[in-house]
């Protein structure tokens, strides 16, 4: 399955489950806002920061959503080619393997 179809498979489970908790979907949506808006740094650092901790995390689904909003900026293939090298270091082994998945989400969304 493509990066594409697993990100939109799951934008629909979320909004069946943000329908059956959803004080809890308004919750960690008006959480996310505020990370969004708040503080100095740029939606394209905030992006950077938010698919590194996907990587190190092992979340293959934020890997997907946060590259696919890392490309809306101006974030280059290069630019994240170090952001996968510091993750890695971060993160060992494990990071590795779902730092290829964020090469292969953005080789894909880019193609």
């Amino acid at each position: 399955m493509s990066y594409k179809a697993k990100s939109a498979e799951m934008r629909a489970e979320l909004r069946v489950m943000n329908k059956l908790i959803p004080e809890t979907a308004a919750g960690f949506a008006a959480l996310s806002k505020a990370a969004k808006d708040e503080g100095t740094l740029s939606v394209k650092e905030r992006e950077y920061i938010a698919l590194a901790i996907a990587i190190t995390q092992h979340c293959e689904p934020c890997i997907s959503f946060h590259v696919e909003a890392l490309m809306k900026t101006d974030a280059t293939r290069e630019d994240l080619s170090s952001l996968l090298a510091m993750s890695i270091q971060m993160g060992g082994g494990p990071a590795l393997m779902y730092a290829g998945h964020a090469l292969a989400a953005w080789d894909e969304m880019a193609a």
